[in-house]
């Protein structure tokens, strides 16, 4: 599935904040819209970004069970918070193998395990976007309610201190809400 995120004008999400975590930031804008397949963009947005989901990568058959069994979808009425990352990884990653590159997100850094301990509270959805020759690698859209802001602040904290995040050479925050 092909996903746009539209900054501009339009848009159920109120930007709140925008932040260059690792590198530049994206230019300002008051609100996002995200729609799903082909679409045209408008003429007056401050950026799009593109990303299509795919089959899981890196997780192993249990993993990909427990997630799964645990985490809730997108759109739930009480996730009024949401948050876009983008990031764009080294050439230093992509010259990895894809076991080396697993070694190095769950083996060293267990990405997988401790976004387990965050379900069912944070949902997200995972989009790759190096193939379409964006400016990043992965937007990944998370959604949360309220209460859950300061769990999700605890993971970011938590996976920008592991080895995974060596190999971050761009990174972009969004905090919106609805």
């Amino acid at each position: 599935m092909l996903v746009t995120f539209e900054a501009g004008a339009r848009g159920p999400w109120s930007i709140d904040r925008s932040t260059g975590v690792v590198g530049a930031g994206l230019p300002v804008a008051p609100r996002l819209a995200i729609t799903t397949g082909a679409v045209g963009t408008e003429a007056s947005a401050a950026w799009t970004l593109r990303g299509f989901t795919s089959n899981e990568r890196y997780v192993e058959r249990h993993e990909r069970a427990a997630l799964v069994a645990i985490q809730e979808g997108l759109d739930r009425p009480t996730a009024t918070c949401a948050a876009l990352i983008a990031l764009r990884k080294s050439a230093a990653w992509w010259d990895l193998t894809q076991d080396e590159r697993r070694a190095v997100l769950e083996d060293r850094s267990h990405h997988i395990a401790v976004g387990l301990e965050y379900l069912p509270g944070i949902a997200r959805r995972l989009h790759h976007s190096r193939d379409l020759g964006e400016p990043f690698d992965f937007v990944t859209w998370f959604e949360f309610a309220p209460a859950d802001t300061e769990a999700f602040d605890e993971l970011l904290v938590r996976l920008r201190a592991t080895d995974e995040w060596e190999y971050v050479e761009r990174e972009v925050e969004l905090r919106l809400s609805r």
